[in-house]
């Protein structure tokens, strides 16, 4: 919470086990969670939206013109693994480390 911001936005996909929003009060951080199925759960008025997303991302990965991917860092074995899990903790890891052939 330190890190946030005063008038921040904190947003969640996950569910952690515990979450004491109180401390968000004092800066008037607003918390939004997200889940890709809350539209059709609820048959919200902008279902569509939904569809129009997931239409837009299959066309980037389909057109490979955007991606989420850093590094490329070969076959998935050992030495691999490790040189991936060294350049995440060196904290200069841009994007996705990908290790491929699982």
């Amino acid at each position: 919470m330190d890190v946030l911001a005063p008038q921040g936005k904190l947003a969640l996909i996950d569910d952690p086990e515990t979450l004491d929003v109180v401390p968000l009060k004092r800066k008037a951080i607003s918390l939004h969670w997200e889940l890709m199925f809350t539209r059709s759960l609820f048959q919200t008025r902008d279902m569509q939206r939904q569809h129009d997303i997931l239409e837009r991302v299959s066309q980037l990965v389909d057109d490979q013109t955007q991606t989420t991917a850093g590094e490329h860092h070969g076959t998935i074995n050992a030495a691999n693994l490790r040189k991936a899990h060294a350049l995440i903790e060196s904290g200069r890891a841009r994007g996705k480390i990908v290790l491929s052939s699982f």
